[in-house]
C-alpha cells in the first residue's frame, strides 16, 4: 500500500482539484515557513504528528526537512519519543472510560 511511487499521482490531483490543490500548497508551504516558530521545530513538529499518524511519506519528507533545518538524529529520535508518550497517555487516559464507577 505504501509505495513512494504513488507520490507521482499528485500531479493528477493538482489536475483533477486544481483551485483546492493551490490552497492545499499554499497552506502546507506557509505551515512549515519560518515564523514565530523556527523552521527547524516545525519540521520536528511534523515528524512527531507523521509518527503519530504513522504515514510513512510525511515520515520521510519531514525527516529529511528537519535534517535539512539542522536537525540531529537525536532531535528526531526525541521529537519521536514525545509523540510516543502523547499517543501512550491518551491510550491510558481513555481507558478510564472502560472502569466501572
Amino acid at each position: 500500500m505504501y509505495n513512494k511511487q504513488n507520490l507521482t499521482k499528485i500531479k493528477k490531483m493538482n489536475e483533477l482539484a486544481p483551485d483546492v490543490m493551490k490552497a492545499f500548497w499554499a497552506f502546507d508551504k506557509l505551515a512549515v515557513a519560518e515564523g514565530a516558530i523556527p523552521v527547524k521545530y516545525k519540521e520536528l513538529i511534523a515528524v512527531a504528528v507523521a509518527v503519530t499518524t504513522q504515514c510513512p511519506y510525511c515520515i520521510d519528507i519531514h525527516a529529511a526537512n528537519a535534517r535539512k533545518s539542522g536537525a540531529t538524529d537525536a532531535e528526531l529520535a526525541e521529537a519521536a519519543i514525545v509523540a510516543a508518550a502523547l499517543r501512550a497517555g491518551g491510550a491510558i487516559t481513555h481507558a478510564t472510560h472502560a472502569l466501572a464507577g
